[in-house]
């Protein structure tokens, strides 16, 4: 344990290096308003600090930086975020109001956010396990071809193009339509496939291939949901950082854009609430484990979590990052339960 001093000693630590990127020496420490004692005594504050492995010396240099401890004992002391100002809060509004669906919401998110944070900005898709199927809709398009739209209460819109084997009139299709939502309105999409299967054994033989090919369709779509994406921004404020990286800053990149690491780490952070969390350093796995990750959940729906978040060097801006994740993981939030039609603004 260390003392209250030290862990001021510490906040400095971090808070100066984050600026400056130059170890923080004890002089400069005591010569700041509200410590009032010697260098020397800073010094011994250091001194315990580094026994405790909060600090590190990088070279033979007199001063300190922190290491992935001191960084993770400096967020866990944060009692509050640093509030975004009134003209960010606003220019989140307008920008995600713009939005269409939820492709577009979730794509001007990581835009927004990684121009709020100068970081690498992520998100991951809603889980939708768990969401119902709220309409189903079939759109002749040609004499060849239908296109298959499914709408779900949380607010996502997705859709197929089937091939016609002939061409129905309006009242099959019609008829068509409405069997097809008896079967799946109000299901989860993971008991919807099962219902879908059954649908062209339940047809007329005349309708039985026509009915069969629009299943798969559906089926597709609903496949589509499965897949755990990612979207990314900002990728360039990485490279903008690479003197932070012992190494090269490229291991990172390919990682995000394979997306594997970052979604397995996500689906570890995933919960509920309004709490950002933060991975810092080494206890991430290589290649992630000279970075940072701050991330929070935000909901789709009653039930659909996804997360949001920003990579980047563990000499990061925390209190400013926590706090622009948290303000966009809660708007992000009501502007999609205002979109699934279960909220307002």
């Amino acid at each position: 344990m260390v003392s209250d001093r030290a862990l001021n000693v510490l906040r400095v630590i971090v808070q100066d290096f984050i600026d400056s990127s130059e170890p923080v020496a004890s002089k400069a420490i005591a010569e700041r308003p509200g410590f009032g004692v010697s260098a020397a005594t800073i010094r011994n504050d250091m001194a315990l600090l580094e026994e405790e492995d909060l600090i590190a010396a990088p070279h033979t240099s007199a001063g300190r930086i922190p290491t992935d401890k001191g960084y993770r004992v400096f967020v866990d002391s944060l009692t509050h975020h640093r509030p975004l100002t009134s003209a960010q809060r606003s220019a989140i509004e307008r920008f995600l109001d713009q939005s269409v669906d939820l492709d577009d919401t979730l794509t001007r998110t990581v835009r927004m956010l990684s121009q709020l944070t100068n970081q690498v900005a992520l998100i991951q898709y809603p889980s939708f396990g768990n969401a119902r199927v709220r309409h189903v809709e079939l759109l002749p398009m040609d004499s060849e071809r239908v296109m298959v739209i499914l709408i779900t209460d949380s607010g996502h819109v997705d859709q197929s193009v089937v091939n016609w084997t002939e061409t129905p009139d309006d009242a099959v299709v019609g008829e068509i339509r409405a069997t097809i939502n008896e079967a799946v309105m109000g299901k989860s999409l993971d008991d919807v496939q099962l219902a879908l299967q059954m649908l062209p054994g339940q047809a007329s033989p005349e309708r039985r291939e026509i009915v069969e090919r629009l299943v798969d369709g559906l089926c597709r779509t609903l496949e589509a949901h499965r897949t755990n994406r990612l979207l990314v921004a900002g990728a360039a404020n990485l490279v903008r950082t690479e003197t932070d990286f012992s190494d090269s800053v490229y291991p990172v990149l390919e990682a995000i854009e394979e997306q594997v690491t970052v979604l397995k780490l996500f689906t570890e952070m995933q919960q509920g609430g309004d709490d950002v969390f933060a991975r810092i350093g080494r206890e991430m796995s290589a290649p992630l484990s000279e970075t940072s990750v701050v991330a929070g959940s935000y909901q789709s729906g009653e039930t659909d979590l996804g997360v949001v978040g920003v990579l980047g060097p563990t000499r990061m801006d925390y209190p400013g990052n926590m706090a622009a994740v948290q303000a966009v993981a809660r708007y992000l939030t009501r502007l999609l339960d205002v979109q699934s039609g279960s909220g307002e603004k």
